[in-house]
């Protein structure tokens, strides 16, 4: 098996894994707290103190705001129909506008959970099925609504119409525009035309939104330059067709985007790193080396299930299969996946990734709807804390099912995350260089049973030795001192 150096990659394999190593005496580079960032955040009501403080607790970057208009039920936030929500009136005017509800969300989100906010513009996904649309069809006229996503930036940034002058950096223009059945509807989809759509109607809605997106960002980049990042369009997984059609367009009328965005559910946690060295690749090709590439929707997704079980399914054992035991989509292989990624992300070329989505219960909350908190929570958890107290990364190989991740503080302090992602043995043997003499270790324990908890750990000349308890994956943050 070809061994991975500095970037500890894994490989999935039920092999045993050979050799594994850590060098504290070799940086690689810095911690980048950008990487670990939400896509969610606090809700505007129906939020008790302890649901606050376990969202803070997961030491979050940036918060996204897409989808948050579905999580704040009867608030009209973030979505432009809901800041403007009357599309003939005057777009310059600003008493046309209902900035109430956004504002309390995000003053709550940067006072009260710490978060810096990356800003959606455009609308939360509409899954009133392929026929019905009311807030995701293609809009009629685009440089009206490129005017209210400058009134929505000139509120926020430079205190506009009663607003703010909070800095917001990062603008995205839309959300998966390929769902043409949910995010970027033709109006022929709400007439009641066949679903089935052809290549000649997605073509046609690929093209309409490429000419929205450089009518965006010129008008975003035209009145505050270098004030703000504007990018998109959050694409449902990386797609060379769109964004080779995206930024062609881009240079054609002489704008660059200051980012691209697409999202990732995968069940290998190298995927995003390898499609990070497409992206830079692709950019680069353009004459856009400063565009910076973000994944601003991942989660795991398992082998067991499918899109259709987890959303429509009522049957019992299908849900249990989905929701229960050491599989399941936010269980403890979940949780290593988790780990593992962000891992990896931290050493790619990607610039901010985005976990979806740490809402608060169900498919993708931290917790079930009885408060019980899944093992994703505690992953996350684990990684703000790294994030939080080591600042850079350090050498180390990497070999089969196990990601390691080997990090230095500015005080001294030294850690190791390991990760094993659905490994077949109970042992794990790391040989550790760079330490101090008689340098000591403790470990924490996120296994099937156990949650963050100590951990017994064996370490004597350089070789650190850790058992599972069972034949699940685990994840284990070493501690090393004097």
């Amino acid at each position: 098996m070809k061994k991975i150096i500095a970037t500890a990659a894994v490989v999935l394999s039920a092999a045993a894994f050979a050799d594994l190593s850590a060098d504290f005496s070799s940086e690689i580079g810095p911690v980048r707290p950008a990487i670990h960032s939400s896509g969610f955040g606090p809700t505007v009501c129906s939020q008790t103190a302890q649901d606050l403080e376990d969202v803070k607790s997961m030491g979050f970057t940036f918060a996204r705001t897409h989808d948050w208009a579905l999580v704040n039920a009867n608030q009209r936030v973030c979505d432009y129909f809901h800041i403007f929500p009357l599309m003939h009136l005057d777009a310059k005017d600003p008493k046309n506008y209902h900035f109430g509800p956004t504002d309390y969300l995000l003053k709550r989100t940067r006072e009260e959970a710490g978060f810096d906010i990356f800003f959606r513009l455009g609308t939360s996904i509409e899954h009133s099925g392929a026929k019905v649309h009311f807030n995701s069809l293609i809009p009629e006229d685009f440089d009206k609504v490129a005017e209210i996503f400058a009134a929505t930036v000139r509120h926020y940034n430079r205190g506009w119409a009663n607003g703010y002058n909070w800095n917001i950096k990062y603008w995205e223009i839309w959300n998966e525009p390929e769902g043409i059945a949910n995010m970027w509807a033709p109006p022929e989809g709400a007439a009641g035309k066949d679903d089935n759509w052809t290549d000649g109607q997605r073509k046609a809605c690929r093209e309409k939104f490429v000419k929205f997106f450089v009518i965006v960002l010129k008008r975003l980049k035209g009145e505050f330059g270098d004030e703000i990042k504007v990018g998109g369009p959050a694409l449902c997984g990386y797609n060379t067709v769109w964004l080779n059609e995206l930024l062609t367009a881009c240079r054609e009328a002489g704008v660059a985007p200051d980012f691209i965005s697409w999202h990732g559910y995968a069940r290998d946690p190298m995927q995003y790193t390898r499609q990070a060295e497409l992206g830079r690749q692709l950019c680069d090709s353009y004459g856009f080396p400063k565009c910076e590439l973000i994944l601003n929707e991942w989660h795991y997704f398992g082998e067991n299930y499918n899109w259709t079980e987890m959303q429509r399914c009522s049957d019992p054992l299908v849900k249990a299969r989905i929701w229960e035991g050491p599989d399941s989509h936010n269980g403890i292989r979940s949780a290593c996946f988790t780990l593992a990624a962000l891992a990896n992300l931290e050493r790619s070329k990607m610039t901010q990734a985005y976990y979806y989505g740490c809402r608060h219960t169900g498919a993708w909350g931290f917790k079930d709807e009885l408060q019980k908190k899944y093992k994703v929570f505690y992953a996350l958890k684990l990684f703000g804390d790294i994030v939080k107290n080591y600042k850079t990364i350090c050498a180390s190989e990497s070999d089969g099912t196990v990601t390691l991740f080997p990090v230095k503080g500015s005080d001294g302090r030294l850690g190791l995350l390991v990760s094993d992602y659905g490994g077949a043995s109970r042992q794990i043997s790391v040989n550790v260089k760079g330490l101090p003499k008689d340098a000591k270790a403790t470990c924490t324990l996120l296994d099937y049973r156990h949650d963050l908890a100590p951990h017994d750990v064996s370490f004597a000349n350089g070789r650190l030795k850790l058992v599972k308890p069972d034949f699940h994956s685990a994840a284990f943050f070493v501690e090393f001192s004097n």
